[in-house]
């Protein structure tokens, strides 16, 4: 909340029935206001001038004008936090990565008619989300950065989780290869800000792994995206990957990925644990397997996130003998998971999103 005041929030869907379930969503929690509602984009145009919201849920798919135009239209003239709502379909996958390009600040998947099972769960993430969007300072289309820290705590009972996928690090543990590793961890802000680091690495750089909060229907179209924008493969991650110099295998969404070793090389290792930190996958998880299988032959890179998912993980790998790095505050969308992992003493360096790569092509 700002100034102690509710989070005015402006919902902007063409379906009465969506309209209807995510007022009463997030009309429940005390912190949140929902000040009106629009069924189109010239709608929705007229109450943010006079309503001023601090967030708008933003349906992809609308008549006279789609959410991507007018979302583009928006962060030009008038920048402010926006959360998309979208299909589970290749189709909805592709469109809601233009969005994040276009400066959404994150995505919830339209809920269905019926998920009277899914409801609490829907709930907390669409609230979570509105939330940590309220935090976000957007300056443009383009121009994201972030002020505040995540006010959302993980669930702590679930931070133990990790330890029933992967043991603790063995400070006895021996590393006999001299291949190295790169592992990568990002939540809200985080497909834009991984395309950018990946975006400037060379063919000759190691492998790299990364994991980002992400559905499993995006996680194929997020890794096509971002392959056809670097000199580097990138690819969604398969069980048993070999991890190959100058390729970035990329978690897909609700399994865990770990890296495994195999001789003197890594593999990819997918599992379908418990989620970790409420997330499937889980940067801790994927931390923690680098820092068991590969210590001081690996760097971590904590990125912008909402919580504290891989703060604990990024120790791990420190302790490990790893090097780390944060991505600062002011290139950051939302400092939670960073802003964590340098509360906690994980990182050796923070620096800004624009410099990681360059770090990376330098750290071995």
């Amino acid at each position: 909340m700002r100034n102690g005041n509710k989070i005015r929030v402006l919902i902007v869907d063409d379906s009465a029935v969506v309209r209807k379930l995510l007022t009463t969503i997030l009309s429940a929690d005390s912190e949140i206001e929902v000040v009106g509602t629009a069924v189109d984009a010239h709608a929705a145009r007229e109450k943010i001038k006079r309503l001023h919201p601090d967030v708008l849920t933003l349906d992809v798919e609308m008549p006279k004008m789609d959410g991507i135009t007018f979302l583009r239209n928006l962060m030009r003239l008038h920048p402010m936090p926006v959360i998309m709502v979208s299909t589970l379909t290749e189709k909805g996958a592709s469109v809601t990565l233009d969005a994040l390009d276009y400066g959404a600040i994150d995505f919830v998947c339209k809920p269905k008619i019926d998920i009277s099972n899914t409801l609490e769960e829907y709930s907390a993430e669409l609230i979570r989300k509105v939330k940590g969007a309220s935090t976000v300072r957007v300056r443009g289309y383009k121009e994201r950065a972030a002020s505040l820290s995540s006010t959302i705590n993980d669930d702590q009972n679930l931070r133990h989780s990790v330890d029933k996928i992967i043991p603790q690090v063995s400070s006895r543990k021996q590393f006999s290869t001299t291949d190295k590793i790169i592992a990568i961890g990002a939540s809200t802000g985080g497909t834009e800000a991984i395309s950018e680091i990946l975006e400037t690495l060379p063919i000759s750089t190691p492998g790299i792994v990364v994991t980002q909060h992400i559905p499993e229907t995006f996680s194929k179209a997020f890794a096509e995206r971002v392959n056809k924008r670097c000199a580097i493969t990138v690819s969604e991650a398969k069980d048993g990957d070999m991890i190959l110099p100058g390729h970035a295998y990329i978690s897909p969404g609700n399994k865990h990925l770990l890296v495994v070793k195999d001789g003197a090389r890594w593999r990819c290792k997918l599992n379908d644990d418990v989620p970790v930190n409420r997330h499937k996958p889980s940067v801790d998880v994927l931390f923690r397997s680098v820092a068991n299988s590969a210590g001081p032959n690996s760097v971590g890179v904590i990125l912008t996130g909402m919580g504290k998912d891989g703060a604990q993980g990024l120790k791990d790998m420190l302790d490990s003998g790893a090097k780390t790095i944060a991505q600062d505050e002011a290139s950051s969308v939302v400092w939670g998971m960073p802003g964590s992992a340098v509360e906690l003493g994980a990182a050796q360096k923070v620096i800004s999103l624009e410099s990681i790569g360059s770090q990376l092509i330098n750290s071995f």
